[in-house]
């Protein structure tokens, strides 16, 4: 269904083919093998292996340079899907080991593929800062620091990833206030293994407008009329959660639960290459599934490109882009 499409949640190493990983390992020559099953994809049994996996892959990426490859090939990847706009968390954690000085340097080679991307295959993309959870809040008031001393036009919002099950999003409020007071907007990884309490914990701890996954918020019907009432919009990837374990099936995914009680759902990939999917993939299997129509696809990315952590001009460009594109 090559409609035009906005993707909200997605990381960047995560979208890294991994014929692209095997390339910078060789060349730096560093052996990374046990990460690839015998297809040469991404292999990982669960969740937590899979944080150990994604960690070995982006140990290949050590130097700007690397991130602006990185960069255009993920773009190249997400275009050829028909996505017009994308959203993509970029963390200090990996760029430049939380050092300003480092972080500024791989900010600027990611933004300048970025804009090269655009010119050439007419997508934009914009930065989330984000604090890996399971590192601490320690280092995460460090990653805020960066994020917002290069908060800008590129660099957008901020937000966490990693292990839900590590600390409260409580632990991390400092470092959120921080990145608020910066100008930044708020999202945050929540309601995907930590039950919908950690979704409810989020949105009043760290005060988002957008959770990451937030799925597993349909366990408590209170709170997904909480959500709708509130207008807080969940980025969702059911690619990535049937890929997990976490649903059987894509019929299973609550999206359309929490779409049919009010909730504003946007679809994403999250890590494409590890998940077997892409854009396109996620818009046929989901239609399969719900007997979704263009209609239905075309709200929903409209859903998402308001709820885009971009200024009002490129959103209104990404509006007009969505009406012209559809034949």
């Amino acid at each position: 269904m090559m409609l035009p499409k906005v993707e909200l949640h997605h990381h960047l190493e995560g979208g890294a083919p991994p014929a692209f990983i095997r390339g910078l390992a060789a060349q730096k020559k560093m052996d990374i093998g046990g990460i690839f099953d015998e297809r040469g994809n991404y292999a990982f049994r669960d969740f937590l292996q899979f944080l150990k996996v994604y960690e070995a892959a982006t140990g290949t990426l050590q130097t700007p340079e690397d991130y602006h490859r990185l960069t255009l090939a993920v773009l190249e990847e997400a275009a050829a899907s028909g996505v017009i706009y994308l959203e993509s968390f970029l963390s200090p954690d990996f760029c430049g080991g939380r050092d300003l000085s480092a972080w500024r340097e791989y900010l600027h080679a990611i933004h300048e593929a970025a804009e090269a991307a655009e010119r050439k295959d007419g997508i934009v993309l914009r930065g989330i800062a984000t604090v890996i959870r399971h590192f601490g809040p320690d280092k995460a008031r460090e990653t805020a620091l960066c994020a917002a001393e290069t908060a800008g036009d590129f660099l957008r919002g901020f937000g966490m990833a990693g292990d839900e099950m590590r600390g409260k999003p409580k632990d991390f409020a400092w470092s959120f206030d921080m990145a608020r007071e910066a100008g930044l907007r708020l999202t945050s990884h929540a309601g995907e293994w930590g039950g919908p309490e950690s979704v409810r914990d989020t949105i009043r701890d760290l005060r988002v407008e957008r959770v990451g996954h937030g799925v597993r918020a349909i366990e408590d019907l209170a709170l997904v009329d909480e959500l709708a009432e509130k207008g807080i919009v969940l980025e969702c990837c059911p690619g990535s959660n049937i890929a997990l374990g976490l649903y059987p099936s894509w019929r299973a995914h609550p999206i359309a639960r929490l779409h049919d009680r009010g909730v504003k759902v946007t679809i994403s990939t999250d890590d494409p290459p590890f998940f077997g999917t892409t854009m396109e993939r996620e818009y046929t299997r989901l239609a399969e599934a719900f007997d979704w129509d263009e209609g239905m696809f075309m709200s929903l990315a409209r859903t998402a490109a308001d709820a885009a952590f971009c200024d009002d001009e490129t959103r209104d460009k990404i509006l007009k882009r969505l009406e012209k594109e559809v034949v």
